[in-house]
């Protein structure tokens, strides 16, 4: 511009609203990011903390159950649990833990817990949601074994597209 005259030229116009766009785009697109970043950071914490709230659940019950019955369940039971304990009378009081799948949709739905006891207890649980079970899938689904007094738990959660799996070992209680 010269001295004297007011306003900007054509070029200088340009030259700014070619930054500005530059500028727009470049936070437009870094903020796309940091949302699709977060939306997948998100699923894959949902994935992990409920594979893990289940391995909590069933480690807890293992340790303390005196049998296991894994195999001849009718679906949707995946897991049994039995123990005793007794009283401050000596009597003793019957327990069952019993997992099972409830709410099936494509393969992912609720891991619930059913505990009976001798004493009256009959409770209801909601362990944990987005547990992948497909025994066409093997390698990905959620299955147990239990051999040589030693669990294995595989848990697989299925949070939107983000599969995470993990696998518990869990020793009988010592005293057997």
């Amino acid at each position: 511009m010269k001295q004297g005259e007011k306003g900007f030229s054509l070029i200088e116009l340009i030259i700014a609203v070619s930054i500005i766009a530059l500028i727009s785009g470049a936070a437009a697109i870094a903020t796309f990011q940091v949302c699709k970043g977060t939306g997948h950071s998100n699923n894959y914490i949902t994935a992990v903390h409920q594979a893990q709230n289940a391995g909590y659940w069933i480690s807890r019950d293992a340790q303390m159950a005196q049998s296991v019955t894994t195999d001849n369940l009718t679906p949707p039971d995946f897991l049994v649990f039995s123990w005793t304990v007794w009283d401050e009378n000596n009597d003793p009081i019957y327990h069952t833990a019993t997992y099972f799948f409830e709410d099936m949709s494509d393969e992912v739905g609720k891991l619930k817990r059913r505990h009976w006891s001798s004493d009256g207890v009959n409770e209801e649980t909601l362990v944990a949601t987005h547990i992948y079970y497909a025994s066409d899938d093997p390698a990905n689904t959620s299955n147990i074994s239990y051999q040589d007094s030693i669990l294995t738990v595989q848990l697989t959660a299925l949070s939107e597209k983000i599969m995470e799996t993990r696998e518990y070992r869990i020793h009988h209680r010592p005293n057997f």
